[in-house]
């Protein structure tokens, strides 16, 4: 039987909340870390937590904003995220604090853990993988792929997906090359699937922006899903 908790924590002055969904029959199980877009943690991303339970992983939807806090326009979305983007070894330090919170509770194995992003969350997916973090792996879905400039010489330990869509404009080819160069330096075992004719936010079915390059699209959600299931197989076994 699942059940969801809220699991209160903190860093750096800063009160946070994720939402942790597990069985509490099965003992410590491999456990998914889920990481929002630049609105915060709400019904996306804990939706995918009780998707992730079901196939019998424990998922923790991260909060990396604070308590409640959410973004309601682009704007205020954009302000949230960008203290971060100004300072990323801020959300290095944060991302550990959420790894280490997750591998503090008692229903994880802390030996099995993976997280995946969503948009936002997909840089900062990356962003733990490039701190050398001790994890199994990390999923950047439709994420942001830019080098954070102070993880270079850093070995990369955890394995890498990052699932993209080749219109996405904020993410165009050279940068994906530019990814693919970097963690390939850092000894990363890595893949980037690359959907074509897709656009950013493409798993989220309210993404309905082409004008800004954010479009829902159906197939690609599927083939992300099902490689990403296979990502987590491999990580898990």
């Amino acid at each position: 039987m699942i059940e969801r908790r809220t699991i209160d924590y903190s860093h750096d002055g800063d009160a946070l909340e994720g939402l942790f969904v597990f069985d509490p029959q099965a003992g410590p199980r491999p456990t998914v870390i889920v990481v929002h877009t630049f609105v915060g943690r709400g019904p996306n991303e804990e939706a995918v937590a009780e998707r992730l339970a079901g196939l019998g992983y424990n998922a923790f939807a991260a909060d990396l904003y604070g308590k409640g806090v959410l973004g309601t326009t682009r704007e205020e979305c954009s302000a949230l995220m960008q203290p971060f983007l100004d300072d990323r070894a801020r959300l290095q330090a944060r991302m550990l604090a959420v790894l280490e919170t997750v591998r503090g509770l008692a229903e994880v194995n802390p030996a099995r853990i993976v997280a995946i992003g969503y948009c936002f969350g997909g840089l900062c997916v990356l962003d733990l993988a490039r701190t050398g973090a001790d994890l199994a792996g990390v999923a950047s879905v439709h994420g942001l792929f830019g080098a954070p400039g102070n993880c270079e010489g850093t070995k990369i330990t955890a394995k890498v997906v990052a699932f993209h869509g080749w219109d996405d404009p904020m993410v165009p080819p050279e940068a994906v090359t530019a990814l693919g160069k970097e963690l390939t330096a850092a000894g990363a075992d890595w893949q980037i699937h690359a959907y074509g004719g897709v656009m950013h936010g493409f798993t989220n079915p309210k993404a309905a922006a082409p004008e800004n390059g954010v479009l829902y699209d159906a197939a690609a959600d599927r083939r992300s899903w099902a490689s990403l299931r296979l990502f987590l197989e491999e990580c898990f076994a």
